[in-house]
């Protein structure tokens, strides 16, 4: 390796499109209607960083407007704590530590839903 920074194979959606990973689905929307806008290769002509920076926002937002896609995304995510600080760390794994070390969180967050349908009955 040279040591040269590389890219990281999994993306972090909720960076893209600049929310937190609790983000409800209405920030969520919000906030890609702004940055697709701001991105819009109409309003960049001719820049191709533009057009693969609004392609990676619409992708993001595929993924986490959708209820099953972002659980499945949450589920299988990056978990290379070198990629967070230990502030972005937490947060986007909040629910999965309180819900396995069972601390009081809603029962019914999209992780305790997956932990009850992993159990064996």
């Amino acid at each position: 390796m040279d040591g040269a920074s590389k890219e990281p194979l999994h993306k972090d959606y909720y960076k893209v499109l600049e929310v937190d990973y609790d983000a409800s689905d209405d920030t969520i929307k919000l906030s890609y209607r702004r940055l697709a806008l701001m991105w819009h290769p109409d309003k960049h002509k001719g820049d191709n960083d533009v057009t693969a920076k609004f392609q990676e926002i619409n992708e993001a937002y595929k993924v986490l407007s959708d209820p099953a896609k972002r659980l499945e995304y949450d589920l299988s995510g990056c978990y290379e704590i070198n990629q967070y600080t230990l502030r972005e760390y937490l947060t986007r794994f909040k629910g999965m530590i309180l819900t396995c070390n069972g601390l009081g969180i809603d029962h019914n967050s999209k992780w305790a839903r997956h932990l009850r349908e992993l159990k064996p009955h």
